[in-house]
């Protein structure tokens, strides 16, 4: 975790040390196609490992108590669709930011 900080932190100032390096005739460049791709590719990751463990935890409490099974598919239906909510709101934020 300690080697992921700190290449993280060296990006982090390569990408703020840009601009001492250019030179007064250039355009600025545009970073932020960038950082929404990496924004969404962040949060489709991410929401993919929140459905991943509210499925298995479902699976397992089916496993344990299958007697349950009406009231756990309606909460892991909501769930999910508000997992799924989260990347979409990222995805629309890519259409909004890139033009």
């Amino acid at each position: 975790m300690r080697k992921l900080q700190n290449v993280l932190m060296a990006l982090a100032a390569l990408c703020f040390a840009m601009p001492v390096f250019a030179d007064s005739g250039s355009a600025a460049i545009n970073m932020a196609p960038i950082g929404v791709g990496l924004g969404m590719g962040l949060a489709a990751g991410l929401c993919g490992l929140g459905q991943g463990r509210a499925v298995g935890s479902t699976t397992e409490a089916l496993a344990r108590n299958p007697g349950t099974r009406a009231g756990l598919m309606t909460f892991l239906i909501i769930g999910l669709a508000f997992i799924e909510s989260l990347t979409l709101f990222t995805f629309a934020m890519v259409f909004l930011k890139i033009k």
